[in-house]
């Protein structure tokens, strides 16, 4: 198993307030000042995961003036939905020869 880099995804959403800043930037861009507000944290605590989030390249940043503008770059978690892809078939396969074992038992009961 590869150790976790800094700029990996897995890394980037591995915190609630990252995976929020990902949910308030789907709507569109939006300015630095409108991401800090819904958490209760400081200003630096934001950047510092607006940081972590531009090295998984999962944001981008631009200026407009003394203002920052962030955009949502979604690409990056194909990674993450592929990976969840190969569990989700590994567990549907696993719970669907339960339910036939299941049902076998169960079948087996009646008789």
């Amino acid at each position: 198993m590869r150790p976790l880099q800094k700029n990996d995804v897995f890394h980037a959403i591995s915190h609630p307030a990252r995976r929020t800043i990902l949910v308030l930037l789907k709507g569109g861009e939006k300015p630095a000042s409108e991401l800090v507000e819904p958490f209760g944290m400081s200003f630096a605590a934001i950047s510092q995961h607006l940081k972590i989030l531009k090295k998984a390249e999962l944001v981008s940043e631009k200026r407009n003036g003394r203002q920052r503008i962030y955009r949502l770059h979604p690409k990056p978690l194909r990674n993450v939905s592929t990976w969840v892809d190969e569990f989700e078939a590994f567990w549907n396969s696993k719970l669907d020869a339960l339910a036939e074992h299941l049902n076998r038992k169960h079948g087996k009961k009646k008789r």
